[in-house]
C-alpha cells in the first residue's frame, strides 16, 4: 500500500441518521456510467485508494455490497462498525470503532451487534453491555475517538480515570487497541487530541488518524445536514437543533489527509499499518442448506426418490379415467427431474419445502397451487409442493432448475394470510429458533417522497411543497431525472416527464433548489423493514452467516443482509408469501360445507373441481369477473369479454397477456382474432405448429421461447433457458453468438437459414414481451376456483370477500354492488343474528 493514509472510520447510508455516503447495490455499479449518482466506491477508485473501511452505526447491513463492489475494482474492504457501549459506571453509552481482522472476528462482531439488537436496545440505539467485550473481542482491532469511553473522562480533567478505562480495554484488546485522532473542526477534538497523545505516550498505545466520513464531497454538507434534519423531525435553520457534524467530514484523499496530519505522520501510517491488519476474506457461491432428517437406511437422494415416486402414484388414479399422457411419460419426467436435483444438491431443499407445506396442508392453513416457475416441476407435484400437474399445460421444469446455470432452486407459496405466520413458526421450531429468520429489507427516498422530505427541512409550506411532489408523474419507479427528462428512460415514455415541472425548475428559484436537494437525497436508503416473505433457515445458528436486526423488545427479528445478499452469503431464500385470496377461498369452502354437511352431501374439495365447468366459462365470457382473482379490472374484463374464454389453456393465456408490454404490442388482439377465425392461425415453421398451438400460433410465453430452440435447433431445454436469459438481457455480442448457433443447429435439421433467422428475430422480440407459464397457469386455476364459486355458490363467496375486505370502505362499496347484481339481498346488522363477519343465511 504506497499511498500514506486509509480511510478507517466511515458511515454509509445504510447508519440510516447521519451518512449520504451510497453504497452501489451491484458490484458493477460502482462505475459512474452505470449509476446516477456517485457511491464510495466510485469515488474511492478516482482518488486512487488501495483500502477502505466500512464502519456503520450499530449494523453490517451493507456490509456484503461493500464488500463485493470493493473487491470488483481491486480495493481492499476493511468491516467494520461503530458500537454504543455501556459501563456500569457511566450514565450514557461511549462510542467504540471496531474493525474485524479475519472470519473469526467478523463472527465475533456478527454476534456482539446481534445481541446488543436483542437484548440492549435503548432509545433506538443497540447497545452492547462493556462485559460483553471481553467475549466476543477476539479478532477485533478497537479504536477510541472523541466519543469514546476515555474522552468522557478527559472532558472532566480526570487523566486517571481515562487511563483505567484504557487499560481495561487492553486487557481485551492486546496490540490491538488505538487512539483515533480527527481533525474536523469540531467541538472537543482538540482536548482529544491533545490528551490523547500523553496518554498514548505514557501507557505506549499508537494513534491513528481518521476522519469519520458522512459524505464525499465537501459540498455535500448541506444535503448531510439536510438528511440528519430528516431524522431529527427538524428544519434546517432551527438555530436549536444540534450541530454536530464539520463540512470536513468528506471522503479526503491521502493528500489532504497528510497536510491535515502534517505535524504527526506516525498517526498517517498507522493507518496504513492498521489496513494491513484487517484481512477478511469473505467466501462467496456456496450454498448452505440445514440437514433434513431421513432415515438411517435412506440417502437423501434415495428418500426424495422414494417419496416422489409414492406422491406421483397417489396423484395419477385421481384423474378421472386415465393421466392426460401415458404413465410413462410422468416416469420418464420424474427420473430426469430427480436426477437434475440429486447432481445439483438439491434434494434437502425440496424436502424441506415438502415438508412444511405438507404440515401446513395437515393443519388446514390454505396453501396456493403454485407461484412462478416452481410449478412447473413435476417432482414438486408429486411432492404436495404444486398442486397443479405441469404435464397436460407443458410447463417446463428447466426454466424452474436449469441443469446448465448453477443457482438455488426458488419456491414462492403463498399461504392464507391469516395463517401465514403459523408455518413460519412450525419451521422456527423444527430446525432451530436461531436457525431460522425472516429477511431485512429497506425503504429508500423515492422521488415522491424526498422532495416532501426535503421541503419540510427547507422549511418551506406544505402547500408548496405538495404542490411540486404532485408535478411528478405517478409511473413506478420513476427517478427525478426521469421527471426532467434527461434520461433515456424518460426519452422513450414520455408519462415519465413533467413539462409544468421542467419549466418551474427553470423559472423559480426555490423550485430549483428543492428538486437539486432532492436529487442529493434521492434513492438513500432510509429505514429497515422486513421482507414481504423470505425467511431463511441456516444449518448452524444464523450469526455464523449473517448479523440479525429486530424491533425493541427482541420481536421481529429479520437478517441484517437484504435477501440479494442473503442469497450471496449462502444461505437459501424460502418465501413465504400471504395472499388474501387463499383466506377467501378458505372461508367460502369452509360455510359451503357446514351447508353440504346437513344435507348429507359430500364435501366439496376444490382440488379436485373439473376444469370444464361451462357456466364457469360462460361467467368469464360475459366478464362478470368482479370478485374473481386477477380478472376483476376494467381492462381485463374488456380483454375478456372480447377472448370468449372457453377453456383452461384460455385462461392461462389471459393471465399472462393482461401485462403492458404484450397489450402495448399488440399481442392480445393477434392472440383473439386468432382463436376466433378473424385471422388465420399460423406458424412460423411446420414443426412449431405442436409448440405453438396452444396459443393459436403466438408466443405468449417464455416457455415457448425455450422450445423453439429445441425444436428448431436442438437446443437442450437448459440451454434454451441459458438463450431466453440472454435476449432478456439484450447483450449483442451474446446475441451475435446465439444466433449463429440457433442458425447452426437449424439447418442441421433442414431449416432454411434465412426462415431460422426471421424466427430467431420473432423469439427476440416475443422474449421481451413473453411470461412465466408456469406462474399463469398456477394463478389461473385460483382465478378458476373464485369464479366457480362465484357462479355455484354465489352468496358464499361473496360473504367471504366482504369480510376480507371489512376495513377498506371503498371496496365494500364496490363488493356491495357486485353482490347485489348477483340477486343476492345484504341484510342490515342484526344483534340477535349478526356475527362479526358476513356470513350466507337462508332468504
Amino acid at each position: 500500500m504506497p499511498t500514506g493514509f486509509i480511510h478507517l472510520h466511515l458511515h454509509s447510508e445504510y447508519s440510516l441518521v447521519d451518512s449520504i455516503v451510497r453504497i452501489p447495490n451491484k458490484p458493477e455499479y460502482v462505475h459512474p456510467t452505470q449509476t446516477a449518482h456517485p457511491n464510495l466506491l466510485s469515488r474511492a477508485l478516482q482518488l486512487g485508494m488501495p483500502a477502505l473501511a466500512l464502519t456503520d452505526e450499530c449494523n453490517l447491513f451493507a456490509m456484503v455490497k461493500f464488500y463485493r463492489a470493493a473487491m470488483h475494482v481491486g480495493i481492499k474492504p476493511i468491516i467494520g462498525c461503530d458500537l454504543w457501549v455501556q459501563s456500569p459506571t457511566e450514565k450514557n453509552p461511549h462510542r467504540l470503532t471496531v474493525l474485524c481482522q479475519h472470519h473469526d472476528g467478523y463472527l465475533n462482531l456478527s454476534r456482539l451487534i446481534t445481541r446488543a439488537w436483542q437484548e440492549g436496545q435503548s432509545n433506538g440505539l443497540a447497545i452492547v453491555q462493556e462485559a460483553w467485550l471481553g467475549e466476543a473481542a477476539h479478532g477485533l482491532i478497537a479504536l477510541f475517538g472523541s466519543s469514546g469511553a476515555p474522552a468522557s473522562r478527559l472532558y472532566n480533567h480526570d487523566e486517571k480515570a481515562a487511563s483505567q478505562v484504557l487499560d481495561r480495554y487492553r486487557h481485551w484488546f492486546p496490540e490491538r487497541m488505538y487512539l483515533e485522532l480527527t481533525r474536523t473542526g469540531r467541538d472537543h477534538e482538540t482536548l482529544w487530541n491533545e490528551a490523547s497523545l500523553v496518554l498514548a505516550d505514557r501507557l505506549d498505545l499508537p494513534i491513528v488518524a481518521s476522519n469519520d466520513v458522512r459524505f464525499l464531497d465537501q459540498d455535500d454538507f448541506a444535503a448531510h445536514e439536510a438528511r440528519v434534519c430528516i431524522h431529527q423531525g427538524r428544519i434546517l435553520q432551527d438555530p436549536r437543533r444540534p450541530r454536530i457534524y464539520s463540512p470536513e467530514q468528506y471522503l479526503k484523499s491521502a493528500e489532504v489527509m497528510a497536510q491535515a496530519f502534517v505535524d504527526l505522520p506516525q498517526a498517517l501510517a498507522n493507518s496504513v499499518e492498521l489496513a494491513k491488519r484487517c484481512n477478511l476474506e469473505m467466501s462467496f457461491g456456496t450454498y448452505y442448506l440445514p440437514a433434513f432428517p431421513v432415515p438411517p437406511d435412506k440417502t437423501l437422494k434415495e428418500y426424495i426418490a422414494d417419496e416422489a415416486q409414492a406422491g406421483l402414484l397417489s396423484h395419477l388414479p385421481c384423474y378421472r379415467g386415465t393421466p392426460p399422457r401415458p404413465e410413462r411419460i410422468y416416469q420418464e419426467r420424474l427420473e430426469q427431474e430427480l436426477r437434475v436435483i440429486s447432481n445439483m444438491g438439491f434434494p434437502g431443499y425440496f424436502l424441506i419445502v415438502a415438508d412444511f407445506i405438507n404440515w401446513a396442508k395437515r393443519h388446514a392453513i390454505p396453501v396456493g397451487p403454485g407461484r412462478g416457475s416452481g410449478a412447473g416441476s413435476l417432482v414438486a407435484w408429486s411432492l404436495g409442493i404444486t398442486d397443479l400437474d405441469p404435464i397436460p399445460y407443458d410447463l417446463l421444469f428447466e426454466r424452474f432448475l436449469n441443469p446448465d446455470r448453477v443457482s438455488m432452486p426458488d419456491f414462492d407459496i403463498d399461504f392464507c394470510m391469516d395463517r401465514r405466520d403459523e408455518v413460519i413458526d412450525y419451521v422456527a421450531q423444527q430446525y432451530g429458533r436461531d436457525h431460522v429468520s425472516q429477511i431485512i429489507t429497506f425503504g429508500t427516498m423515492a422521488a415522491k417522497a424526498v422532495i416532501r422530505d426535503a421541503g419540510r427541512v427547507l422549511g418551506h409550506p406544505y402547500g408548496f411543497v405538495d404542490g411540486v411532489a404532485k408535478l411528478i408523474p405517478n409511473v413506478l419507479g420513476i427517478q427525478l431525472a426521469d421527471a426532467l427528462g434527461e434520461t433515456e428512460k424518460a426519452g422513450k415514455n414520455a408519462n415519465m416527464v413533467s413539462s409544468e415541472l421542467i419549466q418551474r425548475v427553470r423559472t423559480e428559484d426555490e423550485v430549483r433548489e428543492l428538486l437539486e436537494l432532492g436529487r442529493k437525497l434521492e434513492d438513500l436508503a432510509r429505514n429497515a423493514g422486513k421482507h414481504a416473505g423470505g425467511v431463511v433457515i441456516a444449518p448452524s445458528p444464523l450469526t455464523d452467516f449473517a448479523p440479525l436486526y429486530c424491533e425493541p423488545g427482541g420481536t421481529g427479528v429479520v437478517t441484517q443482509f437484504d435477501k440479494n445478499d442473503v442469497e450471496t452469503v449462502g444461505l437459501v431464500k424460502f418465501d413465504f408469501l400471504g395472499l388474501r385470496t387463499l383466506t377467501i377461498l378458505d372461508w367460502a369452502v369452509k360455510a359451503i360445507n357446514q351447508r353440504r354437511l346437513l344435507a348429507g352431501d359430500k364435501p366439496l374439495d376444490l382440488s379436485t373441481l373439473p376444469r370444464d365447468d361451462p357456466a364457469t366459462y360462460a361467467l368469464f365470457a360475459h366478464g362478470d369477473t368482479g370478485a374473481v382473482f386477477q380478472f376483476e379490472s376494467r381492462g381485463m374484463r374488456e380483454l375478456v369479454r372480447r377472448a370468449q374464454p372457453d377453456r383452461f389453456e384460455d385462461l392461462i393465456a389471459l393471465a399472462a397477456l393482461f401485462r403492458p408490454g404484450p397489450l402495448g404490442s399488440g399481442m392480445d388482439r393477434d392472440w383473439v382474432d386468432r382463436k376466433h377465425g378473424q385471422a388465420e392461425v399460423t406458424y412460423p415453421h411446420p414443426l412449431l405448429e405442436p409448440v405453438l398451438a396452444p396459443t393459436y400460433g403466438v408466443i405468449v410465453y417464455q416457455e415457448q421461447v425455450m422450445q423453439i430452440a429445441q425444436v428448431l435447433a436442438g437446443y437442450s431445454l437448459g440451454s434454451a433457458d441459458l438463450l431466453r436469459r440472454a435476449m432478456g438481457k439484450k447483450n449483442k455480442a451474446e446475441m451475435a453468438k446465439q444466433r449463429t448457433l440457433f442458425q447452426q443447429g437449424a439447418e442441421q435439421r433442414g431449416v432454411d437459414t434465412v426462415v431460422a433467422s426471421s424466427i430467431f428475430d420473432l423469439m427476440e422480440k416475443f422474449a421481451e414481451y413473453g411470461f412465466n407459464k408456469s406462474h399463469s397457469a398456477a394463478y389461473a386455476l385460483i382465478a378458476y376456483q373464485t369464479a366457480w364459486l362465484k357462479v355455484h355458490y354465489p352468496a358464499e363467496f361473496m360473504a367471504a370477500t366482504l369480510s376480507a375486505d371489512m376495513e377498506k370502505s371503498d371496496r365494500i362499496m364496490v363488493l356491495l354492488a357486485e353482490t347485489r347484481s348477483l340477486q343476492l339481498e345484504i341484510l342490515p346488522p342484526d344483534i340477535n343474528a349478526s356475527n362479526y363477519m358476513f356470513e350466507a343465511v337462508e332468504g
